[in-house]
């Protein structure tokens, strides 16, 4: 009777041994292929790490030295300026000769009809003379129906307007583009335009602008204030 001999489990341990020997092999050859190619493409200057671009899509290139690391067309809020406020003007001459800051009256925000005056009205003599409130260049002598003779001067950074109405002459000689000192004569009061015939007065106003506005253009501002304060010399 033959002998049957009873193996337990030599063989499959075996084929177990050598298939982990071979998934070694595998993930090592794998492992040292990839090194290889990062090495490579490191040498090459490829950015491995540089997020995905789909085609097509725009993309921003950002100077490293270019606004602090932001791109052209982008600011951070923080080197946003702020909205800047109108500069407050400096003390202007009393603009009629003769007429000290304390014989001045507010009539600013006086009612003109449906609307607000926004001007100083100073009362004197016909003929008595008008003398630039601050230098400047005047800009537009002017007829108007309302204002009568008028004088347009633009200060010389161009951000305010000086505005002279119902003027009863010029000053000999001025024209548009002349430069004027505070102080200077301009013109002599009187009361064309809409003017009050038996109350001849200077129509003073001061509007704020920008330079590349027209003479006509700014933003009211109330002159009294100014004239109230001591002028420079």
């Amino acid at each position: 009777m033959s002998e049957t001999v009873v193996t337990t489990g030599t063989a499959p341990r075996s084929r177990l041994r050598r298939f982990g020997r071979d998934l070694r092999l595998v993930l090592v050859t794998a492992a040292l292929t990839s090194l290889a190619w990062i090495v490579v493409l490191a040498f090459a200057g490829v950015d491995l790490f540089a997020p995905r671009v789909e085609p097509g899509e725009p993309t921003t290139i950002i100077s490293p030295d270019a606004n602090d690391g932001y791109p052209d067309d982008v600011v951070p809020i923080e080197m946003v300026s702020p909205i800047q406020s109108m500069e407050p003007l400096g003390a202007l001459r009393v603009p009629v000769e003769g007429v000290a800051p304390s014989d001045l009256i507010d009539t600013y925000d006086a009612p003109r009809g449906s609307r607000k005056h926004e001007a100083l009205d100073i009362m004197a003599p016909k003929g008595t003379p008008v003398v630039a409130a601050a230098e400047g260049t005047v800009e537009k002598l002017f007829l108007s129906d309302d204002g009568g003779k008028t004088i347009y001067v633009r200060s010389a950074d161009g951000a305010t307007i000086y505005y002279y109405a119902h003027l009863a002459t010029y000053a000999p000689g001025l024209e548009e583009g002349a430069f004027v000192r505070a102080g200077q004569r301009i013109g002599t009061v009187g009361a064309s335009g809409n003017a009050d015939a038996s109350a001849p007065h200077l129509h003073f106003a001061v509007m704020q602008t920008t330079p590349d506005k027209s003479w006509w253009e700014g933003t009211p501002q109330n002159p009294y204030p100014l004239l109230s304060m001591p002028a420079a010399d």
